[in-house]
């Protein structure tokens, strides 16, 4: 579980493995922002993770989420 309060702006870009409760698929990511209930992640961005930036991230649950 990612903790949220313990987020910081170091934290943006980080990798992330998401396991989907439904699922129980793993996929990866990269924090882009987050806010005081979700992390919002990039996951799919054409294998250009320099610039995760210009992509549209999904809202995550952080009890979803490890690093």
């Amino acid at each position: 579980m990612v903790d949220i309060s313990k987020l910081t702006a170091k934290d943006i870009g980080k990798r992330v493995k998401c396991i989907g409760a439904n699922t129980g698929k793993a996929e990866n990511g990269i924090i882009k922002s987050w806010n005081s209930a979700y992390v919002f992640v990039v996951y799919r961005c054409g294998n250009d993770w320099g610039n995760f930036r210009n992509y549209t991230a999904c809202a995550t649950k952080p009890e979803d989420l490890e690093f």
